[in-house]
């Protein structure tokens, strides 16, 4: 499946993809992060999103 970057929703939005930069900035806007650690968190815990949004909450903690 090709990923269509004009349709945000479904399997595209649970899952972060690092090797698009329109995604990496989407997501680090969305929660509030630099590119760089949103890279990070999805390096320590894998692509999915709630992952990676629980592991940036217990990083600004």
């Amino acid at each position: 499946m090709s990923d269509d970057r004009t349709q945000a929703h479904g399997q595209d939005r649970s899952r972060i993809n690092i090797h698009e930069d329109y995604e990496v900035h989407d997501w680090a806007k969305k929660f509030g992060v630099t590119p760089d650690q949103l890279r990070t968190a999805v390096k320590a815990v894998g692509p999915e999103a709630k992952n990676v949004e629980q592991y940036l909450s217990a990083e600004k903690n």
